[in-house]
């Protein structure tokens, strides 16, 4: 008899998930970082899609609205040490996300500093990282913005400007602020820096705030 699949707020099972998601990951930049012989290749396409075939035998997840910012009451209360995380399935900063970048990040006085090394499955011109990449860990981390700011919002515009080459392999760090807000606008300004401090990208961002109030499923926001 199979047992019964642990319940989605279990600790145990979601530090399982986190552990099968650094897998995947992993996995992804080992099959692009690495030259592999071609019954490895069959075997683990083979592995992959029995193992794919089973996980989709399982029930359907969901998440609730409510969860977009679960962690927004631990927020602020060492704001030059503490570390953040956002929901586990976030798909850049997630530590389920078969897709996530494993940035750590930090809020330091009003802004959120996130260092992270992009890796082999990141790449886009040879030796550089994609350019949608980048623009997809500014739009996760300009995120952790609004938990500062207490507001719930989403993307409304997104404007990267690419000053040079983002190297792959050595840690980078993506800074992010607000700037200033004019009623629900959020407009916040970041850059993304080489160790030496070199700006490799230059980002603006237009977040839409949510009237929670208005909108089901938020119960009493943030």
């Amino acid at each position: 008899m199979r047992p019964e699949p642990s319940t989605s707020s279990d600790p145990a099972h979601l530090d399982r998930r986190a552990r099968a998601g650094r897998a995947v990951r992993d996995l992804g930049h080992g099959l692009i970082g690495h030259q592999v012989d071609d019954a490895l290749l069959d075997e683990l396409a083979a592995s992959l899609e029995s193992l794919t075939a089973r996980l989709a035998a399982g029930g359907v997840r969901s998440r609730q609205p409510s969860t977009f910012q679960s962690n927004s009451d631990d927020w602020g209360a060492d704001p030059d040490q503490t570390e953040f995380t956002g929901f586990d399935d976030r798909p850049v900063s997630g530590r389920s996300s078969p897709l996530g970048l494993d940035p750590v990040i930090r809020r330091v006085g009003d802004e959120i500093h996130a260092t992270v090394t992009l890796r082999a499955a990141h790449e886009g011109a040879p030796g550089r990282s994609h350019g949608g990449v980048v623009s997809a860990l500014f739009d996760d981390v300009f995120g952790f913005v609004l938990s500062i700011e207490r507001t719930p919002a989403f993307t409304g515009e997104l404007t990267i400007r690419y000053a040079g080459p983002t190297p792959l392999h050595q840690p980078l760090t993506c800074r992010v602020r607000l700037a200033s807000r004019e009623g629900r606008k959020l407009f916040m300004t970041g850059e993304l820096l080489t160790a030496d401090e070199s700006v490799c990208v230059r980002a603006k961002a237009t977040f839409i705030a949510i009237d929670v109030a208005a909108t089901p499923g938020w119960g009493d926001g943030v």
